[in-house]
C-alpha cells in the first residue's frame, strides 16, 4: 500500500478529460469530483440569517447575542470575501 503512495506517477496514467489522479482523490474513479459552489454559498447566507434570528429569544444576558453577532458577522465577512475573490479570479 505504501509502495503505491510513493511510486512516482506517469504522464499516461493521468487522462487527459481528468487532471485528477485517482490515487491521489479516490473519488475520482467513480463519479464526479467537485464541489457545489453556489449550495455553499446560499447555505452561508442562510446560516447568516439564522444567527441573527436566534437573536429574538429569552436571554438572561448578552453573551449569547455577542456570539450570535460575531459568528453571524464573520460568516458575512468570510461570504463577502468570496464574492470579491470570484470577481477579481480572471484578472489573475
Amino acid at each position: 500500500m505504501a509502495g503505491k503512495a510513493v511510486e512516482k506517477k506517469r504522464p499516461a496514467e493521468v487522462s487527459a478529460a481528468s487532471a485528477v489522479d485517482p490515487r491521489d482523490e479516490p473519488s475520482a474513479a467513480w463519479g464526479w469530483h467537485g464541489t457545489f459552489p453556489k449550495a455553499t454559498r446560499i447555505a452561508g447566507w442562510f446560516s447568516a440569517l439564522v444567527l441573527f434570528l436566534m437573536l429574538i429569544g429569552n436571554h438572561e444576558n448578552n453573551t449569547e447575542n455577542v456570539w450570535l453577532v460575531g459568528l453571524g458577522l464573520f460568516l458575512i465577512l468570510l461570504l463577502v470575501l468570496d464574492m470579491r475573490k470570484r470577481r477579481t479570479a480572471w484578472r489573475k
